[in-house]
């Protein structure tokens, strides 16, 4: 080996210097990992002398499922929670949700599902009658109307009488209407009197009863107890009439309503490969979610809508107060939705501390939303008010868990709603 190959005494100590630096750095992320270990260990032991001992049979009775509903979950330990839900046509009095209390006894009350009596809205217009039925409802409609509400107009004849022409004579009528709107009436001669009648969608006029003129049923039924003709736009044409829906919508297959078109799920988007496609009533959005930028903290995706802290240098408390992990959701909602209702829950999978506190931070959107608890590791979103559309919401709920009074860790939840221009 040549002599000029070797490293001289200043690189090596350089390198040496380099190689305790490494080192140390090392050791301090590795005493802080198991401070950490530590301060959680004792958490967990304080927890565990402080909970009663348990009797040998240590879980809740079981509760049976509702009749004409489902119980979700299986477990009867104490903190474990079972769900109830209610089959189409059923509405779920009781509680939705029980805990197995540590008395091995459940919170709330029993669920029972009950039929929905649809007819208390008054489904059926114009005068009809509602029976109520399981699952839905029929009516009987009044005369002139039909259809599963009794909201759309049977077709009408509208006759007129001249006693003007001599038994067994034709009448005569003028040819000189040529417009889409306008018809000739079909008229008969019977005993001397002239009987002349209307194709559905046209009532007799003109000065001498000599012609049938278009009904415009888009003005005749815009309002009134049976509502709209459509949901969105009427267009009136010769003899009827048909809807229209806004862009993104398709017409229903009644013709009347609309349906909103999942352009995310049909691939009508031009949404990038490092976007998310967030499909929203009437259109869609394309949205990137980017970790938060901190001076004393960094972050790292960990799925496409959630970033979770790196580990902190153990003499940074800045860093440790920053959120241990940010979450991105995305709700899509009508214009006018009726409140109050919860909209979002935020829960804490596993707590080591004692207690959570949830708040909701900063924005406009406290005119319309709240934060209140609904259980011991659950908080809910509330919305408080109608937002008018269109509107886009961007919410941060805060969730943080507690020992004794003191911080443990921090968790906020990014809520963005996008809100319809329309009420569906």
């Amino acid at each position: 080996m040549l002599a000029q190959d070797c490293p001289g005494k200043r690189d090596l100590q350089n390198s040496i210097q380099q190689a305790h630096k490494l080192l140390s750095s090392q050791e301090s992320s590795y005493l802080q990992s198991l401070r950490a270990l530590r301060k959680k260990l004792h958490l967990l032991q304080d927890s565990v002398a402080r909970r009663p001992a348990k009797p040998k049979n240590y879980t809740c009775p079981d509760l049976e499922p509702p009749v004409n509903g489902r119980k979700l979950g299986k477990t009867l330990f104490a903190g474990h929670e079972v769900h109830f839900i209610c089959d189409a046509g059923f509405e779920l009095l009781g509680s939705e949700t029980r805990q197995c209390k540590d008395s091995l006894s459940w919170s709330g009350h029993p669920a029972v599902c009950k039929d929905i009596d649809e007819c208390l809205s008054s489904p059926c217009a114009n005068g009809g009658s509602c029976t109520d039925e399981v699952k839905g409802f029929s009516c009987v409609c009044a005369q002139g109307w039909a259809g599963p509400s009794c909201d759309s107009p049977t077709p009408t004849f509208f006759v007129n009488v001249m006693n003007t022409s001599p038994a067994g004579e034709a009448s005569s009528l003028p040819q000189s209407h040529s417009s889409a709107f306008l018809r000739q009436p079909r008229c008969r001669q019977t005993q001397g009197t002239t009987h002349c009648t209307c194709e559905p969608g046209f009532s007799i006029s003109g000065r001498d009863h000599s012609v049938c003129t278009d009904i415009d049923e888009c003005e005749l039924f815009h309002t009134g107890q049976a509502g709209r003709l459509c949901l969105h736009t009427c267009v009136n044409t010769a003899g009827g009439y048909r809807c229209s829906c806004p862009a993104g919508y398709d017409l229903t297959r009644d013709g009347r309503n609309c349906k909103d078109i999942d352009e995310c799920g049909s691939g009508q988007n031009n949404c990038t490969r490092e976007q998310l496609c967030i499909n929203t009533y009437g259109g869609f959005q394309c949205v990137k979610v980017e970790c938060p930028q901190m001076r004393n903290a960094s972050y790292a995706k960990t799925s496409p809508t959630r970033c979770e802290r790196n580990p902190c240098p153990g003499s940074s408390r800045t860093c440790s107060q920053a959120p241990g992990s940010v979450s991105h959701h995305h709700l899509s909602v009508v214009s006018g939705l009726s409140a109050p209702r919860v909209v979002f829950r935020v829960s804490a999978v596993r707590m080591i501390g004692d207690s959570l506190r949830f708040a909701l931070l900063g924005g406009r959107a406290h005119r319309f939303f709240t934060v209140r608890r609904s259980d011991r590791q659950t908080g809910e979103l509330l919305l408080t008010r109608p937002v008018p559309g269109p509107a886009t919401l961007d919410l941060q709920v805060e969730m943080s868990e507690l020992e004794r009074g003191e911080l443990l860790g921090r968790y906020i939840t990014k809520i963005t709603i996008f809100v319809s221009p329309y009420e569906f």
